[in-house]
């Protein structure tokens, strides 16, 4: 009988062999001395040799026979390279998760808490002073039939009456409480703006446009591009020359290196330039949000509500959002919360943002009550004071005009033909006494014949014009003002130092020291600005002067509207 060949695949019997067999066992387990091509599959692994050939156990073989990793060893080294790598990922994404923190962007809107339509404020139930405040029962009501975004908080409703109601810390003449809302906070709000892809739609108040410009607005924005908007332009003096205006605007936006994609002049109550700022927002938002930016009261609330008055006329989205429009109020801080305006068509939404609370404004000193004294309701008349023309030029210095309680001005020294023009609130009277006996006068007449503050008692709680700034003003040419002294929150003077119809021809001025001084008094911590005159009235399109440009000037600068 012919000897059995032992497989390589079974273990040989711990027999001992005959002689003759033995070359051949060494024969059969040298043919076979790399290993089978292993099976990749999932079912289970064949058996593994009880006893590996010595022939195979080499002293540093790791790849075949016996002592070579196993399909399962192999598994389980993969298996730990795995949890390795996810390990290190998971740490990875630990820290970008604490990086995104600490630049992690606000929400627009909460959409969890429903908010007035009015303000923005989140409505609630609890505390009937604070913004958002609405009856519990008209709370449940309007919450079973999915009404909610058609509420006015109590506060609102109120505005709308005409009520002055502040709602913002430190503005106002309040020092704030629980029930108010800080500067800060509402500056929080727009914080995510810097990093949103929007269309920004910046408003200045033409009457106070230094005070109202934002000057820092790159912070609030990053690099998204603006529109800016000049609002009231209506209340300008009778006969300006809207294309002077224009000019002279972008002149001094041009200053301060902003990217403006366009300038539009624009009134709110006669719809002035408003169809040019929506062929512009059109032409521009190519599918983002557009958010109506601003100082506080600077009028963002009625041109959202004349936009959508225009926008209505064509689109009937807009149409259906002027039933729920902001509120309009003189009070700084009428807006608490970003409000959500449905009103274009295929994407994109519109937001009214809470007004920016600058302190250096009249409107953050001044008692509640007094806050429409400050808003001109009507077109500005210039308050002309020539300081004197029949007395002898030593008797021009020595004299203070007082513009109400807020603007004091002692007049240093000056020509005897130099005219102040003052262009603001015409409620604000204006009274020249001596230098001499301005200290008593203030104090005598404060609160009744100078106002705002309006009363005795609201003066007694008045600090007074703290702030004193000393104004020398040059000039080259007599044939036009010299410059503006605008005041933040107020109006402006323009400074003339010759009035033409008080000229004197044989006055030789090229002898005469060109130079103005002044002391401007202010309450703290409002802010002079002296500007180049802006061109109003008629008179201001005959001396003002357009600025020649280059080419590359004109194709750079940004074009005005209106």
């Amino acid at each position: 009988m012919a000897p059995k060949i032992l497989s390589p695949f079974i273990s040989p019997l711990p027999l001992p062999l005959p002689h003759h067999l033995t070359s051949l066992r060494s024969r059969v387990f040298t043919i076979h001395k790399s290993p089978p091509r292993p099976i990749l599959c999932k079912s289970t692994p064949p058996h593994r040799p009880l006893v590996s050939p010595p022939e195979l156990a080499g002293p540093e073989s790791d790849g075949t026979g016996a002592a070579s990793p196993t399909r399962g060893d192999n598994f389980l080294l993969r298996q730990r390279s795995i949890e390795a790598t996810r390990l290190a990922m998971k740490e990875v994404k630990l820290q970008d998760a604490k990086k995104k923190k600490k630049r992690e962007k606000l929400p627009k809107a909460s959409s969890a808490v429903t908010s007035c339509y009015g303000c923005g404020a989140p409505l609630q139930t609890s505390e009937i002073d604070a913004p958002g405040y609405i009856d519990p029962d008209t709370y449940q009501l309007k919450k079973k039939h999915h009404q909610l975004r058609t509420v006015l908080c109590r506060r609102c409703r109120l505005l709308s009456h005409g009520h002055m109601i502040t709602a913002v810390g430190g503005n106002g003449g309040y020092s704030g409480g629980k029930q108010f809302v800080s500067a800060e906070e509402l500056r929080d709000k727009l914080s995510h703006l810097r990093r949103e892809k929007a269309l920004i739609i910046k408003l200045v108040d033409i009457v106070d446009f230094n005070g109202s410009f934002l000057s820092r607005v790159r912070d609030l924005v990053g690099a998204n591009p603006i529109i800016l908007v000049v609002t009231k332009v209506d209340l300008l003096p009778k006969g300006s020359d809207l294309n002077c205006i224009g000019d002279w605007i972008v002149e001094a936006t041009t200053k301060k290196k902003l990217n403006v994609l366009s300038v539009h002049l624009t009134s709110s109550k006669s719809l002035i330039g408003i169809a040019g700022v929506i062929s512009e927002i059109q032409r521009e938002k190519k599918g983002r949000d557009v958010y109506i930016l601003g100082a506080a009261n600077v009028g963002k609330s009625a041109f959202i509500s004349a936009l959508l008055r225009l926008m209505a006329e064509k689109d009937p989205i807009a149409a259906a959002a002027t039933r729920y429009k902001p509120v309009e109020s003189a009070v700084p801080g009428t807006t608490l919360g970003p409000i959500q305006i449905e009103a274009f068509p295929g994407g994109g939404k519109l937001y009214d943002t809470p007004g920016v609370h600058l302190h250096h404004r009249q409107a953050a000193i001044v008692h509640a009550e007094d806050l429409p004294a400050l808003a001109p309701q009507n077109r500005l008349r210039g308050q002309t004071f020539p300081v004197t023309s029949s007395v002898e030029s030593s008797c021009l210095n020595g004299f203070s005009v007082f513009w109400g309680g807020l603007v004091r001005i002692d007049i240093l020294k000056v020509l005897p033909e130099t005219n102040l023009t003052f262009y603001g609130p015409r409620g604000l009277q204006i009274h020249m006494v001596s230098t001499a006996k301005a200290d008593s006068f203030y104090q005598e007449n404060l609160g009744a014949l100078l106002t705002p503050p309006t009363g005795k008692d609201t003066a007694c709680d008045w600090k007074g014009l703290e702030t004193e700034r000393q104004l020398l003003i040059k000039f080259e040419d007599t044939d036009r003002p010299a410059c503006d002294v605008a005041i933040s929150g107020l109006g402006w003077i323009c400074v003339e130092p010759v009035k033409k119809s008080l000229a004197n021809p044989e006055l030789a001025f090229q002898e005469t020291a060109r130079e103005l001084h002044f002391s401007v008094h202010v309450p703290r911590p409002v802010e002079i600005f002296v500007r180049t005159p802006m061109p109003v009235g008629k008179a201001g399109a005959e001396w003002y002067q357009y600025q020649e440009l280059t080419e590359k000037e004109e194709e750079v600068r940004p074009k005005w509207n209106f």
